[in-house]
């Protein structure tokens, strides 16, 4: 399982942005590289991370075999509502991970 790491304020004024950091350890092999024998590296990648907020998409992005190992993203959204967050990362091969993180407005 990969390791997952998030930083998520615990609390928010309405109407506040807020900055969400999310990293997943993943080795992002790109199928190009060789291994110490020569050996071709089979491709590994993540394709897809999205972000919801109470139910609904607040931040989404497409990873290309270009993407760094353990990727590192940090995006802003708007504190409307106390509510979930979920953040999920799905490879090429339809296997996911998620994690959660509760946000309280007040």
């Amino acid at each position: 399982m990969a390791s997952i790491r998030l930083s998520v304020p615990p609390t928010a004024k309405r109407g506040d942005v807020i900055e969400l950091k999310a990293l997943i350890q993943h080795p992002m092999e790109s199928g190009y590289r060789r291994g110490s024998r020569g050996e071709a590296i089979p491709r590994n990648i993540i394709t897809r991370f999205e972000c919801l907020y109470d139910g609904e998409r607040v931040f989404a992005a497409d990873f290309q075999p270009g993407i760094a190992a353990d990727p590192f993203l940090t995006f802003h959204t708007r504190a409307t509502q106390s509510g979930m967050l979920v953040f999920r990362w799905t490879d090429e091969h339809g296997e996911s991970w998620q994690e959660t993180a509760m946000l309280m407005v007040t």
